[in-house]
């Protein structure tokens, strides 16, 4: 067969006659879709051919993502969500009508109004209204969309997380991340598709579940970032292996497993060879990724990074830049400072600190670089937190799923947006509501995927990341 016939020939079609109708998934048909696109020998169409196992949908907007997630409840009243109201009525019991005899996580009895202690102004051409808690965020106002109307199902950590990354609350399924390796792959052969970091606080609640590949072969999940020696374990040969005898073992093992293979049939054979290679490419691609001694010094700068530190919300930042412009689909970043059941009046600028320049300094750098148009940034966490005082010695605030902020930008979102309300105390979401599934259709949808169609059948029935849930939020696209 000649390149021209080659040409001619779909990917759904070379995979029925290469590998039958009901194997033609999982890493090999990856891999050869890779190979084929490298060779030139790839279908050319209108479409851009995806690298996973579906199909883009549409053309996509976004080619990476990255989740900078806030664990543990970010106070939105206190930040992103003005409310006069809670300021004119501080201290007076909570209306009954509005809480409507709800139980609250850890607020007992009739919970008080809490005014936010800080100042919130109007900032840029779309006059967001941000706190003083927030003046880096301020800068990049008009490059970002604000929802103000987020809500979900669950109102304790664990669960929530569980159910903001993977659509249900119970672990088990697989994670946003997972979806995406899943389903369109990764753009550099020599990286993970997915990558995890987490940035400061300890690991979130929900654990593995957050970057688990649930019933989808295990090569889809994440990669995590060890937060001290090695960024990832046994990167690095055993003292005295060479690279050659390295090579040398991992071709006899990948026979031997390819052997078994065929008569197992067991897809995680597949997986533990892609994961091999994988390892033995990053070998060389890793160690170069993540050190910062060729950044400038107005890039350590902006993102307020030290050169030689690796274990900051900022350096986590600056290293998801890099990743993308490698080609890594996915940079999962979680920063879990948010828990503030006390003491907000110190805990919410302590946490602003951390995160709020390296955030905007992540959309000024992919700005600058040309990177934002293609690159979807999601900053949120898995719930709000409440309108009133958790009463202590030093007043917090409880967990609250009922209305919460979120903002995006970059890769398809319109910039320069606030989207959706709450009510007048910041409690309920009122208006243009958006769920969890709507947030994952969307990002979904910017990476080229129609979010029904992207299935996994396990059990005897076809799951989705968004259930049987989600509409895209389609106000917030370009």
């Amino acid at each position: 067969m000649n390149g021209n016939e080659f040409t001619n020939i779909t990917r759904r079609h070379f995979f029925a006659q290469a590998f039958g109708q009901a194997t033609g998934i999982g890493i090999g048909s990856a891999a050869l879709a890779s190979l084929l696109a490298e060779n030139g020998l790839a279908q050319t169409e209108k479409k851009p051919i995806s690298l996973g196992i579906h199909p883009f949908d549409f053309a996509p907007k976004a080619k990476s993502v990255i989740y900078l997630d806030q664990a543990g409840g970010v106070p939105h009243v206190d930040m992103f969500d003005y409310k006069p109201t809670l300021a004119k009525r501080d201290q007076e019991p909570v209306p009954q009508s509005l809480i409507n005899g709800e139980r609250f996580a850890f607020i007992r009895g009739t919970p008080k109004l809490q005014k936010s202690p800080w100042e919130f102004k109007q900032y840029g051409q779309s006059g967001a209204w941000l706190s003083s808690l927030l003046p880096h965020t301020a800068k990049v106002v008009d490059d970002i969309a604000i929802i103000r109307s987020m809500y979900t199902t669950q109102f304790n950590h664990g669960p929530a997380q569980v159910f903001q990354f993977t659509g249900h609350q119970i672990p088990g399924r697989p994670s946003l991340g997972s979806w995406l390796s899943y389903g369109i792959g990764s753009e550099n052969k020599d990286l993970p598709a997915f990558v995890v970091i987490f940035a400061g606080g300890s690991n979130p609640d929900g654990g593995s579940a957050l970057w688990s590949s649930g019933f989808c072969p295990s090569v889809h999940q994440g990669v995590a970032l060890q937060r001290r020696g090695e960024p990832i374990k046994f990167l690095t040969n055993p003292k005295g292996v060479a690279a050659e005898t390295r090579r040398t073992s991992l071709d006899l093992v990948s026979a031997l497993n390819a052997e078994h293979e065929e008569t197992a049939g067991d897809p995680e054979i597949e997986t533990m060879i892609s994961q091999y290679e994988l390892a033995y490419r990053m070998q060389s691609s890793v160690p170069s990724l993540v050190d910062f001694a060729n950044e400038p010094e107005h890039i350590h700068k902006l993102y307020g990074t030290t050169p030689g530190q690796t274990t900051t919300f900022a350096s986590a930042c600056l290293l998801a830049r890099r990743m993308v412009e490698r080609g890594v689909r996915f940079v999962q970043i979680f920063q879990r400072s948010w828990d503030m059941h006390a003491d907000v009046i110190h805990s919410a600028p302590r946490a602003c600190l951390t995160t709020d320049q390296a955030s905007a300094a992540l959309i000024q750098d992919l700005k600058q670089r040309g990177l934002l148009d293609s690159t979807l940034v999601v900053w949120g966490s898995e719930f709000g937190r409440t309108p009133m005082a958790q009463p202590g010695k030093f007043w917090g605030r409880d967990h609250h799923p009922k209305g919460y902020t979120i903002w995006l930008a970059g890769g398809g979102i319109k910039p320069g947006v606030v989207y959706g309300q709450t009510d007048e105390f910041g409690y309920n979401a009122v208006e243009n509501r958006v769920s969890v599934h709507d947030v994952n259709a969307t990002i979904l949808h910017l990476l080229g995927i129609e979010h029904t169609k992207l299935t996994y059948k396990f059990a005897g029935r076809n799951f989705r990341l968004t259930d049987v849930e989600g509409e895209v939020v389609k106000p917030l696209l370009v």
